[in-house]
C-alpha cells in the first residue's frame, strides 16, 4: 500500500503545532479516563442523557431550498464531569438544515466536524445543501468543543493545547450526539443517522457505540484509533514532542499513576509484542543507529510502500526507529503498536534502568511515544467501546493511500465490528476530502436505505 504524496506535502505546508502545553492536567486525565470506563459500556450509561434533555432553537433562516434552524443546549459533560470543558465550550451550538419539501419520510443525518472544520459553512456547503438537492435529506451540524464559537480565547486556530483536550472533545460529542438524537426523535424525524469526515468520522463512530438502537453510521476517512494518527501518521510531525517529553520526565504522576489507569484494548498481537520486548532488550537501541532513507520510511510514494511518519526533524521527534514498518504489515510496527498500548509493557518499560546521555534521551522519547499511544488508545480505540447495535448499518469509506490515518499495525474495523462494510477510494486523505464528497454522500444514502429496508417499523 502506497502513501499519498499530496498528504505529505499538504502537512509540510501547515506550520501549526499540536499540544503545545503538553499532556493536560493529571487530574483532568484521571477524571476523563474514569468517565471513559462508563461511556465505553453502553449498558452503564443508558440514563446519562435523559430523553427530554432540553434543546433550544433560535432564529430561522429562510433559503430557496431549505430552512436553517440555529440551536443550542448545555453540554451534558458539564453536568457529569464539571469543569473539564473550557467555559467557551460548555454551550453546544448546532445548525439544522431542513428541506422545504420532504420526498419520503423525514430523514436526518448528524454531521460531526473534522479537524479544522470551524463553524458550519464547510459541512453546509459540501454536504448538507447537496444532500437536500440529491435526496431530500436534512442535516444537523454540531459544532465541536474547541472549535468555532466554542473555541477557547487563548487557543490558536485548531491547535488543541493539550492532549487531554482531544479526549474531552470526544466525551462531550458522544453525549451531545445523544442529546440531539433524542431531540430529533421527539420531534418526529426518522430515520436518523450519523456521519463525519476524518476526526468527525471517528467521533461519530464513538457516538454510535453509545446509542441503544440500530442506527446508520458512515465514518469517512477514519479508522479504529487515533493513536496511529499522532504517532505514525503525518500529523505526528505537528505534535510538540519536546514539550510532551519534558512534562513526562518532570511530573512522575504520568508514569506512576495515570499509566495504571490505561486498559488493554484487545489487540491480538499483544502477546507477540510483549515477548519481543522481553527477549530482545537491546533491540530498540540497535535500531536507533539505523540510517533511514526516504524509501525505507515509505515517503517516496512508490506502489506497495507504507509511510513511516517520522515525527519532527533534526532529532526533535520520537526515535524514528520506533516508526519503522515492514511492508507486509506484520513486522516491528505491529508489535510496537500492540505493546505500547498495553499497561504490562509500560510497567516493564519503566522498570528498566535508564542510561545517561543519549541513551536517556532515546529512552525518554520511547516512553513518551508509548504513553501517547496508551492514552490515545484508552480514549479513542473503538475496541474500548461497545459494539454498535447493528454493525450491518455501518458503511466506512477509507482512502487506500491515507497518510493521515495509517491502518498498519492496528486491528481492522471489520474485525471489531463484524458485518460492517468498508469501501476504499483511490488516493489519499486530502484528495479524498477535496474531490470525493459525492462518494461520501452516496454511502450515506445507501446506509439509510439499508436501515429503512431492515427496520421499516422502528
Amino acid at each position: 500500500m502506497g502513501v499519498s504524496r499530496l498528504d505529505v506535502l499538504y502537512r509540510k505546508l501547515l506550520l501549526t503545532k499540536l499540544f503545545i502545553q503538553g499532556w493536560g492536567k493529571p487530574e483532568d486525565l484521571k477524571r476523563i479516563f474514569e468517565f471513559r470506563k462508563i461511556i465505553g459500556n453502553r449498558d452503564k450509561c443508558k440514563h446519562l442523557v435523559p430523553r427530554d434533555y432540553p434543546v433550544f432553537t433560535d432564529k430561522v433562516e429562510d433559503h430557496s431550498d431549505c430552512k436553517i434552524h440555529n440551536g443550542h443546549f448545555i453540554s451534558p459533560l458539564e453536568h457529569l464531569v464539571p469543569g473539564v470543558l473550557p467555559a467557551e465550550s460548555v454551550k453546544a451550538r448546532f445548525q439544522f438544515i431542513v428541506p422545504k419539501r420532504w420526498r419520503k419520510h423525514r430523514p436526518v443525518c448528524i454531521h460531526l466536524a473534522g479537524t479544522g472544520d470551524h463553524f458550519f459553512w464547510r459541512r453546509r456547503t459540501l454536504m448538507a445543501r447537496p444532500m437536500i438537492k440529491e435526496a431530500g435529506m436534512a442535516s444537523l451540524l454540531l459544532e465541536n468543543p474547541y472549535y468555532g464559537y466554542r473555541k477557547p480565547k487563548d487557543q490558536v486556530r485548531s491547535s488543541l493545547k493539550n492532549v487531554s483536550d482531544l479526549f474531552v472533545m470526544g466525551g462531550a460529542l458522544i453525549l451531545e450526539s445523544a442529546v440531539l438524537l433524542h431531540w430529533l426523535e421527539r420531534e418526529g424525524f426518522w430515520p436518523l443517522g450519523m456521519t463525519g469526515i476524518s476526526m468527525g468520522g471517528h467521533m461519530a463512530s464513538l457516538a454510535v457505540t453509545n446509542w441503544p438502537k440500530p442506527i446508520p453510521l458512515i465514518p469517512c476517512l477514519s479508522w479504529t484509533t487515533a493513536s496511529n494518527v499522532f504517532t505514525t501518521g503525518v500529523l505526528s510531525k505537528a505534535v510538540n514532542w519536546r514539550q510532551l517529553e519534558k512534562q513526562y520526565a518532570t511530573h512522575t504522576v504520568y508514569e506512576k499513576e495515570i499509566i495504571h489507569m490505561l486498559e488493554y484494548c484487545g489487540t491480538d498481537s499483544f502477546r507477540m509484542g510483549q515477548d519481543f520486548v522481553r527477549n530482545s532488550p537491546g533491540s530498540f537501541e540497535k535500531l536507533s543507529g539505523l540510517a533511514l532513507s526516504r524509501d525505507l520510511l515509505g515517503l517516496s510514494g512508490a506502489e506497495g510502500e507504507q509511510v513511516g511518519g517520522r515525527p519532527g526533524a533534526g532529532g526533535r521527534g520520537p526515535d524514528p526507529s520506533l516508526l519503522l514498518q515492514r511492508r507486509d504489515g506484520d513486522g516491528l510496527d505491529r508489535m510496537l503498536s500492540a505493546v505500547s498500548s498495553s499497561r504490562p509493557h509500560m510497567d516493564m518499560l519503566h522498570a528498566k534502568n535508564i542510561s545517561p546521555g543519549a541513551g536517556q534521551r532515546h529512552s525518554l522519547q520511547r516512553e513518551s511515544l508509548c504513553f501517547m499511544k496508551g492514552v490515545m488508545d484508552e480514549c479513542t480505540h473503538i475496541a474500548n467501546f461497545s459494539v454498535p447495535v447493528d454493525p450491518s448499518l455501518i458503511i466506512i469509506v477509507q482512502a487506500r493511500e491515507d497518510a493521515y490515518v495509517p491502518r498498519t499495525g492496528v486491528r481492522s474495523l471489520q474485525e471489531i465490528w463484524p458485518g460492517c462494510e468498508v469501501r476504499y477510494l483511490g488516493g489519499g486523505h486530502v484528495s479524498a476530502y477535496l474531490f470525493k464528497q459525492a462518494i461520501f454522500r452516496k454511502a450515506i444514502y445507501d446506509a439509510f436505505d439499508r436501515f429503512v429496508q431492515k427496520y421499516p417499523l422502528l
